[in-house]
């Protein structure tokens, strides 16, 4: 997705954000995340940040193991941050938009704000190779991921666009398949922390074997 704006450091994002946490949620740079907003608090969040210019949202996981209060839990300490580029009202008091991922961001603290919505405090600089596109490439094992995803599809009798998939770069299509992946919240947050994109593709290839292996094992009847 293309973005009007150009990003080419940690000086040209603000310093505080809002954050919606969402469990399971991954965003990663230059992916695509799809949101139905329904919540008046996060429905406010969105009208600000359009309001406001800057059209960024952290999404961030919320680290449930951690956390005092079911109501308000906890956050992990990385999210990515995301621009809307697209935006669409249903008539019924819901917001569809997509949001294309920025850079991942360190949270230096939660602030105490009037908003119904969580505000944070961030540091991009820990993430500066995140505003390089396609960094770090050559080093995938291109071939481990596909093998890992031609299990993964036969193991839960799936079905994928080859073509789109052989034509994608390495980061498109580690960061693509990372996003989608169906696996838990400490999964998807090794996935985000990777430091880089080889490790990113060896701990999605790793999550993958573990998770056949577990069915294997367990003989559960693959997913449908």
């Amino acid at each position: 997705m293309p973005i009007n704006s150009e990003y080419r450091g940690p000086g040209d994002l603000p310093e505080i954000i809002p954050v919606f946490p969402l469990p399971g949620a991954l965003l990663l740079p230059r992916g695509q995340m799809p949101l139905n907003i329904f919540e008046p608090r996060y429905l406010e969040m969105i009208d600000d940040s359009l309001r406001d210019g800057h059209r960024m949202i952290g999404m961030i996981q919320p680290d449930t193991a951690h956390s005092r209060s079911e109501a308000v839990p906890s956050l992990f300490k990385v999210g990515c941050v995301g621009r809307i580029t697209q935006f669409a009202e249903t008539g019924d008091g819901r917001y569809i938009l997509e949001l294309t991922g920025i850079a991942r961001f360190k949270v230096v603290e939660e602030l105490s704000v009037l908003t119904p919505y969580r505000q944070c405090k961030v540091d991009f600089f820990p993430f500066v190779d995140d505003f390089v596109a396609r960094k770090g490439e050559d080093d995938v094992d291109r071939d481990a991921v596909l093998h890992a995803l031609t299990r993964f599809l036969k193991a839960n009798q799936l079905k994928v666009d080859w073509d789109g998939i052989n034509s994608a770069p390495n980061e498109a299509l580690v960061n693509a398949l990372a996003m989608m992946s169906p696996y838990g919240t400490a999964e998807k947050q090794a996935l985000l922390e990777a430091p880089d994109l080889k490790t990113r593709a060896e701990i999605l290839i790793a999550v993958t074997e573990m998770d056949l292996a577990k069915k294997k094992t367990s003989g559960d009847p693959p997913l449908q």
